[in-house]
């Protein structure tokens, strides 16, 4: 009879807590590494050959949503396939619980829009067997996974439950009712939640709700939140992941410092972003980080480190919603988009909003290749008429016909019944500053990759790969010690996970074996078009290259790429397996 489950035989361990690399074998017994180094007395029933191959701990990714995706996707791809083996749910206050049967559509509805999560896959999917906190996680245990995940409570759920849509977007909560909400909390918690999460982007969210109205976390007041913290709290348990409208508006860190010094919790703010140019902005972000650690208050920030570009229509855009006219345009059916979009006045005012667009807008709008002049038409739904078109971008276009780009947009989108497709180029990235975001101060993370939102023009679940491809083997601004401390140890530490994020004895094995030299993202950039979600929809997918193996709770989930079909991925509750 084996003595072990696993041997990986002759790496080079990065073990994620720092310590400089060594050549030696990991020893895997009943999903846990039995022993690092040296000889191990008998023997394996598996080997797998790590010889020239880096072995790190899985990577542990605190913001996703892959809420529904986990549902028919055990692995969450495409996190999955870039080595993440944990991964965290329930990000900016968005989920499916608590939900009362009734509103099981109408909560569809809003991650069809806030999260761009396909209607289509969610309907077939999802199979709806709970209520409240504790069923949601029953049920969530029972499902088959291929990562391991922890879950927030989604606090614009918490909130429409116990209030109702309607009042919970209109009016603060009464006394009664945030007793309600806290008792809930406090449930949830004992069933294994690991905390609550916050999107509170104001009355022009940037990520608006289904009829384009702000979401519910989005407008609730600070005792409303504060009320949540004093649970966690009073627990001393639990953490809180906010995403907040910008990361330097004084008030907003202001309300961030309050509620951390209620809620004597751990927070995770979103986000960090980096510059090209000016890295005044993210040092600024780094200098309040460190205020607010000397002030005892326990602030991680996630940073902005995915380098995924956006290729999208105008049938499913939301991230132009902080314009108040843009949200009006691309909110409704597709028969009203374009009703909509040849309205003098609403693109009069569409064009208005854009050309004199606040900073909030302007951020929105650099994240995803710059001001709508830069977008490239990259595809014209195969109508030869319009192919003179591909390739060539807005601004060039409207030069060219004496039009504003945004009348050119429009313009090939009606033309196109929404289907003409615009591609955000890569217009460069500052390794320098990208890395200095990441390594400067001790209380950031990499990420942010939203994994399992905006499927349709988004990638962010590759930034792993990305990162240690890019700012380790090509640039050289980071150490291999230092990004797998950033993408295992340090989000598990403050996110709560027990032993996860390193490799040692007794640990848990989530694992992750590669060659370093032949990794990579295919294809780059904005990916490529799969139909491979339920009610024949489809996503843009990164695919990754150079992982020998993907091993989580020491079973192999991926192998040369490819799945081997195992699920050995477990519901940490409060954290734990």
């Amino acid at each position: 009879m084996a003595d072990y489950d696993l041997h990986i035989k002759g790496g080079t361990v990065v073990d994620g807590t720092r310590v400089p690399k060594f050549r030696g074998d990991v020893w895997i017994r009943d999903g846990r590494i039995a022993q690092i180094g040296g000889r191990a007395p008998g023997f394996a029933k598996r080997t797998i050959d790590a010889d020239g191959l880096i072995v790190a701990p899985g990577f542990v990714d605190l913001h996703t949503h892959y809420d529904a995706q986990i549902r028919w996707d055990p692995w969450c791809t495409i996190s999955g396939w870039h080595g993440v083996t944990s991964v965290v749910l329930g990000n900016c206050g968005f989920g499916f619980a608590p939900v009362k049967p009734d509103f099981r559509e109408r909560s569809m509805l809003t991650m069809t829009r806030t999260e761009a999560i396909p209607y289509d896959a969610m309907k077939v999917g999802m199979k709806w067997d709970w209520e409240t906190i504790p069923e949601y996680l029953d049920s969530l245990d029972r499902s088959p996974k291929g990562v391991n995940c922890i879950q927030y409570m989604p606090t614009a759920s918490l909130m429409t439950y116990v209030m109702g849509l309607d009042a919970a977007k209109s009016r603060p909560a009464t006394d009664k009712e945030r007793q309600e909400m806290a008792r809930l909390l406090d449930e949830g918690m004992d069933a294994g939640l690991s905390g609550f999460s916050i999107q509170r982007l104001g009355r022009n969210s940037t990520q608006a709700d289904f009829d384009g109205s702000p979401m519910v976390t989005d407008t609730m007041v600070d005792e409303d939140i504060l009320n949540l913290g004093r649970v966690l709290r009073k627990r001393d348990d639990g953490f809180i992941q906010i995403t907040q409208a910008t990361g330097h508006i004084k008030d907003d860190l202001n309300f961030l410092e309050l509620l951390a010094a209620e809620a004597q919790r751990p927070i995770l703010h979103n986000a960090i972003v980096p510059t090209r140019k000016d890295p005044e902005i993210h040092r600024r972000s780094l200098r309040w980080l460190e205020r607010c650690r000397a002030k005892g208050l326990p602030i991680f920030g996630q940073t902005a480190t995915v380098r995924s570009g956006f290729a999208f229509t105008l049938e499913h855009w939301n991230l132009y919603d902080a314009s108040k006219a843009w949200r009006a345009i691309t909110t409704g059916t597709t028969e009203e988009k374009i009703r909509k979009m040849q309205d003098p006045a609403l693109r009069e005012a569409v064009k208005r909003e854009t050309d004199a667009a606040d900073r909030k807008l302007r951020a929105i709008q650099a994240g995803v290749g710059g001001a709508p002049q830069h977008l490239i038409v990259q595809w014209a739904n195969d109508q030869p008429e319009l192919e003179k078109y591909v390739g060539k971008s807005l601004g060039q276009i409207a030069h060219e016909e004496n039009k504003h780009p945004i009348d050119v947009m429009l313009d090939l989108s009606i033309a196109t019944g929404l289907k003409a497709e615009f591609l955000g180029p890569n217009r460069g990235f500052n390794s320098e500053f990208m890395a200095e975001m990441i390594t400067a101060s001790p209380y950031t993370l990499p990420g942010v990759s939203d994994g399992g939102a905006h499927t349709k023009f988004f990638t962010g679940g590759a930034f792993t790969t990305d990162l240690l491809r890019w700012l380790v083997r090509d640039e050289q601004k980071m150490t291999l010690e230092e990004a797998h401390y950033r993408l295992s140890a340090l989000p598990a530490h403050a996110a709560g996970f027990k032993d996860r994020g390193m490799l040692r004895d007794g640990a848990w094995a989530d694992v992750v074996v590669y060659d370093l030299a032949g990794l990579d993202v295919e294809p780059d950039w904005v990916g490529e078009i799969v139909h491979d979600f339920p009610g024949g929809e489809w996503r843009r997918v990164q695919r990754a290259r150079g992982y020998r193996a993907i091993v989580v709770n020491g079973e192999v989930t991926f192998e040369d790429g490819k799945a081997t079909g195992a699920t050995p991925g477990k519901l940490l509750r409060n954290g734990h397996a």
